[in-house]
């Protein structure tokens, strides 16, 4: 059976923290964001299927710049390719980071969430074990204060029972505020949860 969205090219683009550094040739564009340890590049790499992608580090705050990615993308078994970009921004709610560079990175973090014309929706990141926390919550309410297509995708599902998710789930849809919010968990050892968000990425990214 033909997987409805398959991902035939996944390549790093470049990285920016000025507009004038976004990739000149704009393409239909998700962005990923979530504090930082999430398990953003994770999932990114369980996405693509390509393992070191985007850099996995043990360290909180470690991705300072957006990264931006193309993806070609194969819709239900077409000849087609659709180019994409995926756009990695930089982890929030990092304490350790200076305050001076917290600054820095909300401003351009805001900016390509204002600015780029290309943005179709953002997925915010979320760690299924833990209640939202007030960053979370305002990063939510920002997005949604400024129009911006947002899914909820609750990262290392694997890391919990089915029980205990469907509890945590509940959980986030009550912190943020919206009871019927679709939330997608995600679990990237096993790549639980990729279908789903390309189908979602098919929706919104493909004309």
């Amino acid at each position: 059976m033909t997987e409805p969205v398959v991902i035939t090219k996944a390549v790093y683009l470049a990285s920016a923290v000025r507009r004038d550094q976004y990739p000149e040739e704009g393409r239909p564009a998700v962005a990923f964001i979530g504090r930082s340890n999430v398990g953003k590049s994770s999932l990114i790499n369980s996405l693509t299927r390509i393992r070191q992608l985007a850099r996995v580090s043990s360290k909180p705050g470690k991705t300072q710049t957006i990264n931006f990615y193309e993806l070609l993308l194969r819709i239900d078994g077409g000849a087609e390719r659709y180019s994409v970009h995926l756009v990695d921004l930089p982890g929030y709610g990092y304490a350790k980071a200076a305050r001076d560079s917290r600054k820095v990175w909300a401003k351009f973090i805001e900016e390509y969430l204002l600015y780029a014309a290309e943005l179709r929706f953002v997925c915010l990141l979320l760690d299924i074990r833990h209640t939202p926390m007030e960053s979370d919550r305002r990063m939510f309410a920002w997005l949604v204060e400024h129009n911006i297509p947002v899914l909820v995708i609750a990262t290392k599902s694997d890391k919990i029972g089915r029980n205990a998710r469907r509890a945590r789930i509940a959980e986030i849809q009550r912190s943020l505020g919206v009871p019927e919010l679709t939330v997608l968990p995600y679990a990237s050892p096993k790549n639980e949860g990729r279908s789903e968000l390309l189908d979602v990425m098919k929706e919104y990214l493909i004309e």
